[in-house]
């Protein structure tokens, strides 16, 4: 991938993330009309990297309340002791459904999941469910409002985003209007809701990309020193020869014959010695 094509792609995934349109889609759909290679899973779980920051900026305030009311409900040891305490820890559980079906889906999620008809039909779906979701919703309550099982359905939904084509945004979204959440209250929540699961990933693939790096770099270490050693040994060797038929040519013998004899004898020494080493 050059320098331009992953400024592209940035932009590509900065315009399309905070849309119930699913970047992961567009980031697999832009490339292919382009003519270029499919950047991966694993770029697109490390570019929400850039997503992340942008949600804690822009929800910094949300994030510090709910963080000291999660404190508070453990100092006093009620995680229901305020809206913004149950709130704070049903955040972790809804969690799970996606952490726990990424994981174990994690190769086809990365390879068979990417095939471009899998995608279109995901937007189509999932359009097709947002507009059931604003069509039967209530729209009547606020996040302060939500039960702890509310919360769960809509973590449940947001683990439709393991299939690219399907927004996390979207059917997160989705979800809130189905437990009727108002618009406004269902985006915001989509957005705090996501902040596990996106720094999460996003991580996961950092440490996956510095650790095949490492072990490249280690790879070629190894390969450098054998090599090394090889020429050393192929020198060595050379000279040995050399000496021979130098001591040939001194005493008159048939330097080619003797070559043969010794590098025989050589060979069977060393075939001895594996099979020593074998027993």
């Amino acid at each position: 991938m050059t320098p331009l094509q992953a400024i592209i792609l940035g932009l590509v995934q900065g315009l399309t993330e905070f849309l119930p349109i699913s970047s992961t889609a567009h980031l697999r759909i832009v490339p292919y009309f382009l003519g270029w290679d499919d950047p991966g899973a694993a770029f697109s779980a490390a570019i929400q990297l850039g997503t992340l920051a942008a949600v804690f900026v822009y929800f910094a305030g949300d994030v510090q309340r709910l963080t000291l009311a999660a404190i508070d409900g453990l100092r006093h040891r009620d995680l229901r002791r305020t809206p913004d305490t149950l709130l704070a820890w049903s955040i972790v559980p809804a969690s799970i459904p996606i952490v726990v079906l990424g994981l174990g889906f994690k190769d086809s999620i990365e390879n068979e999941a990417r095939a471009l008809w899998i995608i279109a039909t995901a937007l189509i779906v999932l359009a097709l469910l947002l507009l059931l979701a604003e069509r039967v919703s209530r729209r009547d309550r606020s996040l302060g409002q939500l039960t702890f099982w509310r919360i769960q359905i809509i973590g449940l939904c947001q683990a439709l985003a393991l299939v690219p084509g399907c927004s996390r945004s979207g059917s997160t979204i989705m979800g809130g209007l189905f437990v009727g959440l108002e618009r406004a209250e269902a985006a915001r929540f989509s957005f705090l809701l996501g902040l596990p699961a996106i720094g999460g990933a996003g991580l996961l693939k950092l440490l996956e990309l510095l650790a095949e790096r490492f072990a490249l770099t280690h790879q070629v270490g190894l390969l450098k020193a054998n090599l090394e050693l090889e020429a050393v040994d192929t020198v060595r060797e050379a000279q040995k020869l050399a000496n021979l038929r130098a001591l040939c040519e001194e005493y008159e013998l048939n330097p080619d014959f003797v070559t043969v004899l010794f590098t025989s004898i050589m060979e069977e020494v060393v075939r001895n010695h594996r099979r020593l080493q074998e027993l």
